[in-house]
Formats: C-alpha cells, sequence, structure tokens
C-alpha cells in the first residue's frame, strides 16, 4: 500500500519512526516532510502536501499526519474534498474512523502516543480495518463530499 506521511515539528520525531515501522511492514512510503526538524514550520503545509499528493495518485492511498494534537492536522485534511481524517488517538477510535467514515488520512497527536506499542497498534489497526461499507455510511460520505 502507497502512504503518503506528513508531520510538522511537534511530531516530527514520532513521523521519523513511523516511516521505519511502515517500510519494515513492506509499504511503499513517501515522506511529505517537513525533511528536517524545523520549530518554525507550519501543519498546514504538510497536510496539504500529504493530500494532495495521495489525490494525484488516487486509488487507495492512504495518509498519516502528525502533529502535537492530532487536531491541527485533521482539520486542514478535512479542507480538502474527497479527504476524510480521523483522529488516531486510540485503537478503538482508529477502527471506527474507518470502519464507520471510510477514513483515508489518519491524525496521530505526538503529544500523548509517546509509547511505541501504542502508536504502532492504532496505525496497525487502521490500516487493517475495511470500511464496512453501510449504505448510511455511504450516503453520509456523500454528503461530505457535497459540502
Amino acid at each position: 500500500m502507497k502512504i503518503f506521511l506528513g508531520a510538522d515539528h511537534n511530531g516530527y520525531d514520532l513521523k521519523e519512526k513511523i516511516e521505519k515501522y511502515l517500510t519494515g511492514l513492506g509499504h511503499e512510503v513517501v515522506d511529505e516532510g517537513d525533511e528536517k526538524l524545523d520549530p518554525e514550520d507550519d501543519f498546514t503545509v504538510f497536510a496539504s502536501r500529504v493530500v494532495n499528493s495521495m489525490k494525484s495518485v488516487g486509488g487507495d492511498a492512504k495518509g498519516i499526519l502528525v502533529c502535537g494534537s492530532g487536531q491541527g492536522m485533521m482539520i486542514a485534511a478535512n479542507r480538502h474534498k474527497g479527504i476524510r481524517a480521523g483522529l488516531g488517538w486510540s485503537e478503538d477510535a482508529a477502527k471506527s474512523t474507518r470502519n464507520d467514515e471510510d477514513s483515508n488520512v489518519l491524525a496521530l497527536p505526538a503529544e500523548i502516543l509517546t509509547d511505541k506499542d501504542q502508536w504502532q497498534k492504532i496505525i496497525s489497526t487502521w490500516l487493517n480495518t475495511p470500511f464496512a461499507g453501510a449504505e448510511r455510511y455511504k450516503r453520509r460520505n456523500r454528503q461530505l463530499d457535497e459540502l
């Protein structure tokens, strides 16, 4: 699976670990930055890079965005049509956002995901949970695309 990564300064260290983890699982990973730790960077830049790259390749491309709370990245990503970003602060949240909303972007909060086992389980759950495809979920996703 092709997965695009992006992080601001608050998520930079975790992004670097996630890239190694996903590559080790055999995924094709594209790092959309930041390329170095820059305390002055803005999460909006990296959210846009990730989602625009996802949209350019289409298909089942996924994105993972990391910032301090995950909230800023999620908000920025969701400004783009066709993007359904969910906040992955727990395994249950990651499962729900894939199962119910068919999320194609996972936003992670680096401030609370400090344990390797925790963030790896969240990512694994998100990647391995299929969209349930219930008609009500499909209807809601169509409504989101019409906003």
